[in-house]
């Protein structure tokens, strides 16, 4: 068992509406977690987990002084056990898929409900993804670099660039064959269960596959897993789970 599991999570909630931070902390308190700071930019954001050393951060996309996505990726690189959530007002935001490739392990809409603001920083804490891999799906075909629709591809909406995610560095030749049939499913939104009936394998193995996955490629979570399988062109915008199977 984790320490994490064996304690409440702790908590910094970082946004630049004092509101937002007062309603947050009083939901999550309420609830056994333990919020140990608050900040109110990206910056003080990235003091307090240097400080701090929280668990989970809580953190808007739009702030002053330095944005909710750099914040994200000073705090992962100088706290890689943190786990990030990003808070956005709009349901696919531009800047998430960008967030997700940076290590951020799902996203929050503000107008969630108490309980399921609790339970999801509870399972982040854990080393879970927030996301489903459905929902990473929807945000990797829509803003993921040449895909329809992202900004800049023939058609997208005239919104601006959206921030670029940082380049992938990992080698897909360190998996065996398996592994990347795994890996190229789990792009295509299957769950464990999924792949295992598909594959024809036990969860237990399928679970197995998933974490040497992770482990080779320095993958966070399942969120980044699916970012990485579109972004290394195992899976392209479009693809289902019927689609043959790499061999």
């Amino acid at each position: 068992m984790t320490a994490h599991t064996e304690r409440a999570p702790r908590v910094v909630i970082a946004d630049d509406q004092e509101l937002v931070r007062t309603g947050f902390r009083l939901i999550l308190t309420a609830r056994g977690i333990d919020v140990v700071g608050e900040a109110a930019d990206g910056a003080e954001a990235v003091a307090a987990v240097r400080g701090l050393r929280p668990d989970v951060v809580l953190m808007d996309i739009r702030m002053p002084v330095m944005d909710g996505l750099e914040a994200a990726r000073r705090v992962l690189a100088q706290a890689p056990d943190c786990r990030v959530i990003m808070l956005t007002t709009f349901d696919l935001d531009r800047y998430v898929y960008a967030a997700l490739a940076a290590g951020a392990s799902g996203f929050l809409l503000k107008d969630v409900t108490p309980a399921h603001l609790a339970s999801a920083v509870r399972l982040v804490a854990t080393g879970d993804a927030l996301l489903a891999p459905s929902i990473t799906r929807r945000l990797v075909e829509r803003f993921a670099p040449g895909a329809p629709g992202a900004p800049g591809a023939p058609g997208a909406p005239a919104t601006g660039p959206a921030p670029a995610a940082p380049a992938v560095h990992r080698d897909l030749a360190a998996l065996t064959p398996r592994e990347r049939e795994v890996l190229t499913l789990m792009g295509r939104a299957l769950s464990n269960t999924e792949l295992a009936r598909q594959l024809t394998l036990s969860e237990a193995t399928v679970k197995t596959h998933v974490a040497r996955i992770f482990a080779k490629l320095t993958l966070r979570d399942r969120a980044q897993a699916v970012v990485l399988a579109y972004e290394t062109g195992l899976v392209s915008p479009g693809d289902s789970a019927d689609t043959p199977r790499p061999r």
